[in-house]
């Protein structure tokens, strides 16, 4: 099985101690190359630099997290546009909206959002997106820039059947993480993995967050890493009943076309 993670926090902290050694053992299993999340300027410069420190198996995107809108100033867009072309950014993101913590303002949100998505419109990057509880706005912004933007992915989607359902409808790409492998919260996601088209289906960690609660074995602690990725492929897999392997593949197809590795 051969798979590409599309979203991992590898800048992380709590990778700070052995980032090699979870990369080493990702890609013993398949799981390579990986996606380094951007999450704010600063955080998409480290994800940038330690991604090229290793090209070919590590890649990075450029972009500020809902949760960092706050932060932003004049010169930060110049900055992600600055980094993204230097350092061959594949996406600008993580981008988008966050009504569930509201840790910025809303329309200050919206500002730095929409600013994002030109960004990605004027470089001809693709979009790596973060929704929650937001969606009214979040898909009325991206329905603008269709057919402007090269390609888009709802990363870590956890939302209704009527959110997917818009979401496809815009072109945007679906990712889903160890969610689906939560039985508390993550049971709706066995039924609406069946209607994402083959051909618009990602697979992410989002580590070190969302360890699966259903790993078949003892894990200590509660990061997750990326090694974890064949699982929730396997799982994804048994919801949609097909092989893994063909899975894998599909998914593995998909990443590649929609970043251009």
């Amino acid at each position: 099985m051969k798979i590409i993670d599309i979203g991992i926090n590898l800048m992380h902290s709590s990778f700070k101690s052995d980032r090699e050694e979870v990369i080493r053992q990702a890609e013993s299993l398949g799981v390579s190359p990986l996606i380094i999340t951007g999450t704010g300027e600063k955080a998409s410069r480290e994800a940038l630099q330690y991604a090229a420190s290793m090209p070919g198996k590590l890649y990075a995107t450029a972009g500020v997290h809902p949760h960092e809108a706050r932060l932003c100033n004049d010169r930060t867009i110049a900055n992600l546009k600055e980094l993204a072309i230097k350092y061959k950014a594949l996406a600008i993101g993580e981008c988008g909206l966050d009504y569930n913590r509201d840790f910025s303002p809303r329309d200050i949100q919206r500002t730095w959002f929409e600013k994002q998505i030109e960004l990605a419109v004027e470089l001809q990057l693709p979009l790596f997106l973060h929704e929650r509880d937001a969606f009214p706005d979040f898909s009325s912004l991206l329905k603008k820039y269709v057919g402007k933007v090269p390609a888009m992915v709802v990363h870590c989607f956890t939302g209704s059947e009527e959110a997917l359902e818009k979401y496809l409808d815009l072109g945007c790409y679906i990712g889903l993480t160890g969610w689906i492998c939560d039985e508390r919260r993550g049971t709706h996601l066995a039924n609406l993995v069946r209607k994402i088209p083959a051909d618009k289906l990602m697979i992410e960690t989002d580590a070190p967050f969302i360890l699966p609660r259903d790993l078949p074995f003892k894990v200590t602690g509660r990061r997750n890493e990326p090694k974890y990725l064949p699982h929730i492929a396997e799982t994804i897999a048994r919801h949609t009943g097909k092989d893994p392997e063909q899975l894998a593949k599909e998914t593995f197809d998909n990443t590649k076309r929609f970043f251009g590795i």
